[in-house]
């Protein structure tokens, strides 16, 4: 039994409005909270189930040549489960999201691209 309730990630970004942009408008993260204030703008939005996934560095070089085709992602990428990859990665490129690689068939049974974020966060979409 765990005492978690709540998995949250903080994520600081230089440009809040893009981030919004991509995050709320284009990939279409339901809007919880504004905690905004003269002291700082704060956005809580809500992302579904949150799973922890812990790679080690073998594994995280493997899926970023399967991906991408080299080790380019850092200590921290975002995974989500979205309806369809290409257009998934098709709407968050138009919202100002870079494609770092097409879309790829894992050998495991999903469709996978990856974009990042106007803030530089590597963002996996995948589809089963």
């Amino acid at each position: 039994m765990t005492d978690v309730s709540e998995f949250r990630i903080t994520l600081t970004v230089d440009d809040f409005d893009a981030a919004v942009r991509l995050y709320r408008d284009a990939l279409g993260l339901p809007q919880l909270e504004d905690w905004s204030s003269d002291q700082g703008r704060v956005l809580l939005l809500d992302a579904g189930r949150v799973t922890l996934e812990l790679f080690d560095e073998a594994q995280a070089a493997m899926v970023d040549d399967l991906e991408v085709g080299e080790r380019v992602s850092g200590k921290v990428r975002f995974a989500l489960h979205v309806a369809d990859t290409d257009a998934t990665a098709a709407t968050l490129t138009a919202a100002g999201a870079t494609a770092v690689a097409p879309p790829v068939d894992t050998p495991w049974g999903d469709r996978n691209a990856r974009v990042a974020a106007p803030d530089g966060m590597q963002l996996t979409l995948f589809s089963s």
